[in-house]
């Protein structure tokens, strides 16, 4: 029996600098083999400076892509390694994932009747260097939310949400929370995916 039929054109699987199912998924969906190692990274640690500099949510998880990319491709000779981060901001302050589902409540009532904007950033490295980078931004809008649709939602959404920035997830119960998006739907979902393949083509990794 023969193989599949494949438009990947590198002899190994890219390798995926994150424990994002979300991003794996919509890799391998989009034809890319994958195979994921969770960054050794406190993500909190490494954007501090930052935070302390007043860099912009883009910079930030441009950085944080960076750090995950390198971290992974250093140890990994001769393997493509892409590492990725969202960030969300908001009036500016930036939000993270929630810790619990109280957090959750919180930061959703903080984003309610206003707009924010979701940075999801990549870059691809090899043998410890950069060879490709780029990002996206897509700009939200939430509907007025009262405290007790927000709660209601919260417990019908349960724990899954705690892995979403902002603490929604806009591909499920969490599309009933706004009144306009803006931008690209991979975006949202944490990866400029279109971006990310067309990096992948340029450097020959998938097929024209």
């Amino acid at each position: 029996m023969s193989a599949p039929a494949s438009l990947w054109r590198a002899d190994k699987p890219l390798l995926l600098a994150s424990g994002s199912t979300t991003r794996r998924d919509m890799l391998v969906a989009a034809g890319v083999p994958v195979e994921a190692i969770r960054p050794d990274l406190d993500e909190r640690a490494a954007e501090a400076p930052l935070l302390r500099q007043g860099a912009a949510g883009s910079a930030i998880a441009g950085a944080l892509a960076c750090a995950k990319a390198l971290g992974v491709s250093v140890n990994n000779p001769g393997r493509f390694v892409l590492g990725a981060d969202q960030s969300l901001t908001c009036g500016g302050t930036i939000h993270h994932k929630p810790a619990d589902l109280t957090g959750a409540e919180a930061q959703i009532a903080a984003l309610a009747g206003r707009g924010h904007e979701l940075h999801s950033a990549f870059v691809l490295a090899c043998d410890g260097e950069i060879v490709a980078e780029g990002g996206e931004t897509a700009r939200m809008t939430m509907r007025p939310l009262s405290a007790d649709f927000i709660a209601a939602y919260v417990a019908a959404a349960g724990p899954a949400i705690l892995g979403s920035v902002g603490g929604y997830q806009v591909e499920g119960l969490g599309a009933q929370l706004f009144e306009m998006v803006e931008g690209d739907h991979f975006t949202i979902l944490g990866l400029p995916l279109f971006a990310v393949l067309d990096a992948l083509r340029e450097l020959g990794l998938l097929a024209r």
